[in-house]
């Protein structure tokens, strides 16, 4: 049977409904989705992609690190917002953050987030 441990970051939202904010398997962690919350108000921050993007990709950051890794180690991500033609400014907030190599993405046009977050992205770590 497998062991899967929970990861927890005081720097980074709380989960707000039934999840972990990451599950490590092995020298894998898969992150849940981050919205644009700041962690101490639990209100979003930013009122467009962009800066939205920034607070997601810190979001994602801590929990990396609570994992043991930071987001240099990244392999996969998965990138939902509300309006693909935001879809340039969150590349340009994305190559902030990571090098080449790049990890593999997708990016997938949704109806809504929670919250009303404009952007949310989860990411599998592999360490």
């Amino acid at each position: 049977m497998s062991e899967f441990e929970k990861v927890f970051s005081a720097a980074a939202p709380a989960a707000i409904g039934p999840y972990s904010q990451a599950i490590k398997s092995g020298n894998l962690v898969f992150l849940s989705g981050q919205i644009p919350l700041d962690p101490e108000t639990m209100e979003l921050v930013g009122n467009d992609a962009a800066s939205q993007a920034h607070q997601v990709f810190r979001n994602l950051r801590a929990v990396a690190n609570a994992a043991g890794g930071d987001l240099a180690n990244a392999v996969k991500l998965t990138i939902y917002l509300i309006d693909l033609g935001q879809f340039v400014q969150v590349n340009q907030v994305m190559s902030e953050y990571f090098s080449d190599p790049y990890p593999a993405r997708a990016t997938i046009q949704v109806s809504a987030l929670p919250k009303g977050a404009q952007v949310e992205i989860d990411a599998i770590l592999a360490l």
